[in-house]
């Protein structure tokens, strides 16, 4: 983060850079809504077009494969282009995604839509994860970054929930309409209120491949492998797991996931707070509440206390995890934030759909019960992996 804070102060007035911040703010939380969304609507999704719980899951695979392979790309085919003009584009895609979403005859054209959710998520995170040092003064950029960064959860808070809740009342393709014109509406004030943002420093494939080498770097791609599989095996089929065990209703679903990210966002920001000054601990206790509550739902899930306790313990654990792994990530490669912020998006969205794929092939062969049993024994391999690095650099990793 250091680095990023050295970028020259831009010159335009307070009220209009913190505008540009609050308009990529709201970018970041079409994009976290429109990903996730399918976690709520997934039945809902799955019986209109008459496929399996698993095949379903499809929906959460693809974008993150897709961001995997544009995150590198697009950070480094693009790397001369006005950031202002990419970061537009990427949002008109979701627009489009969204549309084809609310109007798709089959569930190809939802697979299609999903492919266009990738290339606006690898695109828009690899360019906009340093961004704030250029819309508002030095002394303002960790806040305005923070901002920023806070529309991860509050996708999850607010998108998710009230877009089930829409689904539910009025079906799932009007959720996707709604959400669509918001992020028409997004798109419009990011063109309102983003300055021209030249490119700075073309990072090139040998800078990523550089990156690779380091230890820290290794050990945070091993991490974020293990814990985002575990997370998103298991939280992809939530819902499914939700209606076959306790069997709760659509409107208890929905409460209890607004419970769940509201406990994400107290996690964040305790896990934020926590890496800085115990990198190890803090990463290890994140990702041990998300292995106890994976594996204890299937024994305390079938009672409603049980049920609302794991998924707030959960909730915590998984919103102190992507502010651990950036900050490692980061702080691996202080010389080259943007390459920092490359591997990062490309892990966690590579991993990401490989833990929905093969959640769903668990769920498919098993139940929902079994894969949350996976994602936990998963989940506990990155305590080891924490554990191992910590024995080997018993250090900060800002150092």
């Amino acid at each position: 983060m250091s680095t990023l804070l050295r970028t020259p102060a831009p010159t335009r007035g307070p009220l209009t850079g913190w505008l540009a911040v609050v308009s990529v703010m709201l970018a970041i939380f079409s994009i976290v809504t429109t990903e996730i969304l399918p976690i709520g609507l997934l039945t809902s999704i799955g019986a209109d077009f008459t496929i399996s719980d698993g095949a379903a899951g499809l929906m959460m695979t693809v974008p993150g494969l897709v961001a995997a392979v544009t995150a590198p790309l697009a950070t480094v085919a693009t790397g001369r282009i006005d950031r202002r003009i990419m970061l537009c584009l990427f949002i008109f895609l979701l627009v489009l995604a969204n549309i084809l979403m609310a109007v798709a005859p089959e569930y190809r054209v939802v697979l299609a839509s999903r492919v266009l959710v990738g290339v606006t998520i690898g695109g828009f995170w690899s360019l906009a994860a340093g961004i704030a040092p250029r819309l508002v003064p030095q002394a303002s950029a960790g806040r305005a970054t923070a901002v920023i960064f806070s529309a991860v959860p509050l996708g999850s808070v607010l998108g998710v929930p009230a877009g089930t809740l829409l689904g539910e009342i009025a079906g799932w393709r009007t959720t996707f309409v709604v959400v669509g014109a918001f992020t028409a509406v997004v798109l419009g004030l990011l063109m309102a209120f983003l300055p021209p943002l030249p490119a700075g420093t073309v990072t090139r494939a040998a800078v990523l491949r550089e990156a690779l080498r380091g230890i820290d770097v290794r050990f945070a791609l091993l991490t974020t492998f293990l814990v985002v599989l575990a997370h998103f095996a298991a939280y992809t089929y939530v819902t499914p797991f939700l209606e076959q065990v306790p069997r709760l209703g659509p409107g208890t679903i929905t409460v209890l996931l607004l419970i769940y990210g509201t406990a994400g966002i107290l996690g964040n920001f305790l896990g934020g707070a926590a890496i800085v000054r115990r990198p190890h601990a803090a990463f290890g206790c994140a990702a041990a509440m998300s292995a106890g509550a994976m594996l204890l739902l299937p024994v305390f899930g079938r009672f409603d206390a049980g049920v609302i306790v794991l998924l707030i313990i959960w909730g915590m654990g998984y919103g102190a995890i992507p502010v651990s792994t950036q900050t490692w990530f980061a702080n691996a490669v202080p010389h080259a934030p943007e390459a920092a912020s490359v591997l990062f998006t490309a892990t966690f969205q590579a991993t990401f759909s490989l833990g929905a794929l093969t959640g769903g092939l668990v769920v498919d062969r098993g139940s929902p019960t079994t894969v949350m049993f996976v994602g936990g024994f998963v989940a506990a391999l990155t305590i080891a992996a924490v554990l191992a690095h910590a024995a080997r650099t018993p250090i900060r990793p800002d150092r």
